[in-house]
């Protein structure tokens, strides 16, 4: 699908909806701010549509698509959604200069919290400043979780050094006397994620036999893999993205390596990394999980994956179901429909932030069955416990009970 095509599907619908109520605003005057009619609900959001991480391009189509969902069923509150999203190529500066342009010139009312830390640390404090609620962003960095002095930056996220030090913890019941190689991606993911780890390992952080970095910009780390192994490691760790993950687990398979493999939970899509990677090179792969994984034979009957099957079926028919990069996106949108419904008519950004930040016992419709997600207006934390996985060749796995994350990286 197109970027002309993905703002027009949804964007056509706002604008026909608002040809009929015209700009009055007789439902609650004075009770909108920027981009609110009697009709309409002008978001915006960017998503990497090219660039070395377009394969995440899909979470953007996967917001798009939900809210072109809702206004096929009448809208919010009587409101269509029209959802801006631009190509941001997973570039900080483009990032801005997209996000300038919906914030400045579209108007919009918020941002739909779009997914990656380096673009949306771009943009944190001029969105913060202009008082633009940026809602459910898709990172786990630490930075996010900053209300104080970022209270319009809203993550929805596991943090990135609790799931590290989560893999941490595993390794050392798994493997006492492991020696353990890192390969991580040398920007705010991998180091948080890296962090974390090291936490989890306490005093076995020496364990650590190799520890190396790459750019998200490098073809490929075939070679850093070889030098993992020949440092004698018998666990392999990749804090990284999707497409390095995947020439990881292809290389590994290539040297006849044999390591406990583990991938940071953003690499762990079926259709995504591990499908590309071989399903057979990736069996035993360890990761960690929160959402429901649509393919998985214990899920694919409840009642709400058999709705997203049928979403996906209908809304983004090119994109695979095992393609699990379309889940987040799906659940963002699920969130902001859910806290822009408890607005009502009053549709200001200071009330918007008010729900988004009073979050209670909430479920998602593709989150575990058992996962906590609550915030407040002083911890922006919203997701507090998950899953350790393991891949069997066809599907992820439980291994042991659900990690609470609440105090395992303090």
């Amino acid at each position: 699908m197109g970027l002309i095509s993905r703002r027009s599907a949804v964007a056509g619908l706002g604008a026909s909806a608002l040809a009929l109520a015209g700009t009055s605003r007789s439902r609650a005057a004075g009770n909108y701010g920027p981009g609110v009619t009697d009709a309409e609900i002008k978001l915006g959001t960017t998503a990497p549509y090219s660039g070395p991480a377009s394969g995440y391009g899909v979470y953007g189509q996967a917001q798009t698509a939900y809210f072109q969902m809702i206004n096929d069923n009448g809208g919010i509150n009587g409101r269509k959604v029209n959802l801006i999203s631009l190509d941001n190529a997973f570039s900080p500066p483009k990032a801005v200069e997209q996000t300038r342009k919906l914030v400045e010139s579209e108007e919009v009312f918020a941002i739909a919290g779009f997914l990656g830390t380096a673009t949306n640390a771009a943009v944190q404090k001029y969105l913060n400043a202009k008082k633009v609620p940026n809602l459910f962003l898709t990172s786990g960095a630490e930075r996010f979780n900053d209300p104080k002095e970022f209270p319009w930056i809203v993550p929805f996220y596991p943090i990135y050094v609790a799931q590290g030090a989560a893999l941490g913890a595993f390794i050392l019941n798994q493997k006492p006397d492991a020696k353990i190689a890192v390969q991580y991606v040398n920007d705010d993911l991998g180091k948080d994620f890296l962090r974390g780890l090291k936490k989890g390992l306490g005093g076995n952080a020496a364990a650590i036999v190799k520890e190396i970095s790459h750019e998200i910009t490098e073809p490929s780390i075939d070679n850093q893999v070889a030098d993992c192994k020949g440092a004698g490691a018998d666990v392999f760790v990749q804090l990284t993205y999707s497409k390095f993950a995947a020439q990881g687990i292809r290389k590994v398979a290539a040297l006849g390596w044999k390591p406990l493999h583990i991938v940071n939970s953003n690499c762990s899509s079926v259709g995504g990394t591990l499908a590309p990677a071989g399903l057979d090179n990736a069996k035993g792969l360890i990761s960690a999980w929160w959402e429901v994984i649509a393919t998985d034979p214990h899920q694919r009957d409840k009642p709400r994956v058999r709705a997203y099957v049928e979403f996906m079926k209908k809304y983004m028919p090119s994109v695979g179901i095992d393609d699990n990069t379309a889940t987040p996106g799906y659940n963002n949108a699920y969130m902001i429909e859910q806290v822009l419904r408890r607005c009502g008519n009053e549709l200001t950004r200071e009330n918007l932030l008010k729900h988004a930040t009073s979050l209670k016992d909430e479920q998602p419709p593709l989150f575990l069955d058992g996962i906590k997600v609550s915030n407040s207006p002083t911890d922006y934390r919203a997701v507090h416990n998950l899953q350790i996985t393991r891949f069997d060749g066809a599907n992820w796995t439980p291994v042991g009970s659900m990690v609470d994350l609440d105090g395992i990286a303090s």
